[in-house]
């Protein structure tokens, strides 16, 4: 009996593991016969877990929807990676309690040997500040905002919400995290606009808006949020007159950064933008190339005082 009960486990864990098995390559697995492979799903259905049988040769099993959560059964590498993730998201804004109780679960039930190997991993490594590449705190999103905006997503109704302080109704499509913010990439249903929204600056109203009938959107979405947020996602905005060709330009920065115009063979025109007048400043030092500012009239003022501080140091 303690046999079988093992290798029920083991079954319920393989069965977790992808979205479909045969009966011969489960027996294969336990190295018993397809009638005990039979025999050990119909146990577990009788324990309440719905192991739903297929069509094909010799049959095929795959875990099922029904009301019993089936122990969730985890080889250590698995766990280490979920221990390690949950680390990593309680940095995130919004997550840092949530992420905190979930590790803490964790950690309790998991064997004495594996719990000395995760302290281990712990004790032997730090990380750096969550946020290093800006002197603007990280926004921090409610979860449950999150939670609404994805079922939305899924059920296709709208949203009514307050950005910043205008009001708006968002088609939404898909959400994108970058650059430790959350972007909503939604449509516009009275002009039909796409555009990516900072879900920290999107304030839910209720009740929310008319469900839609949703359409292809046109390109690939991350490129989308990063393009656009570069272009109008910052707080700060600028464009920059770079004295240098734009393949030049091209060449010397990320795509994330912002876009690139050219205007003549030796001129071009960098549209870009950060969370503050230090982040910006920061980008275009790190060009490498001389520029001056087209805007905003706050970044020039911030640069003389940089070359000032500069020119005494």
């Amino acid at each position: 009996m303690r046999e079988t009960s093992a290798r029920m486990l083991a079954l319920l864990g393989l069965l977790q593991s992808r979205p479909d098995w045969s009966a011969a390559e489960l027996a294969e697995r336990f190295g018993v016969t397809d009638r005990t492979v039979r025999n050990d799903v119909t146990r577990l259905r009788e324990l309440g877990y719905p192991v739903d049988a297929g069509r094909g040769p010799g049959g095929r099993y795959r875990l099922g929807v029904g009301a019993k959560l089936p122990p969730l059964l985890l080889d250590e590498d698995e766990a280490v990676a979920v221990v390690v993730g949950l680390r990593a998201a309680t940095g995130i804004g919004g997550f840092e309690e949530s992420g905190g109780r979930a590790l803490t679960k964790l950690e309790q039930v998991l064997p004495d040997h594996l719990r000395q190997r995760l302290t281990a991993l712990r004790q032997a490594t730090s990380a750096g500040p969550v946020n290093t590449e800006s002197n603007v705190e990280d926004p921090v999103v409610d979860a449950e905002v999150l939670n609404e905006i994805a079922a939305a997503i899924r059920d296709h109704r709208g949203l009514r919400a307050f950005y910043g302080e205008d009001r708006c109704e968002v088609e939404p499509y898909h959400l994108v995290g970058w650059q430790r913010r959350w972007y909503l990439v939604g449509r516009d249903p009275a002009s039909g606009a796409w555009a990516p929204y900072r879900v920290d600056w999107l304030h839910l109203r209720v009740p929310g808006g008319r469900r839609f009938t949703p359409l292809p959107f046109p390109g690939d979405l991350t490129a989308f949020v990063v393009r656009e947020v570069a272009r109008t996602g910052w707080a700060v905005h600028a464009r920059i007159r770079v004295h240098a060709p734009a393949d030049e330009v091209l060449d010397r920065i990320n795509p994330a950064v912002g876009t690139v115009e050219a205007v003549s063979d030796t001129e071009s025109v960098l549209v870009t933008g950060g969370d503050s007048l230090e982040v910006v400043a920061v980008w275009i030092g790190m060009l490498g190339l001389d520029f001056s500012v087209d805007e905003p009239a706050a970044l020039r003022d911030h640069l003389r005082t940089l070359a000032r501080r500069y020119d005494r140091a």
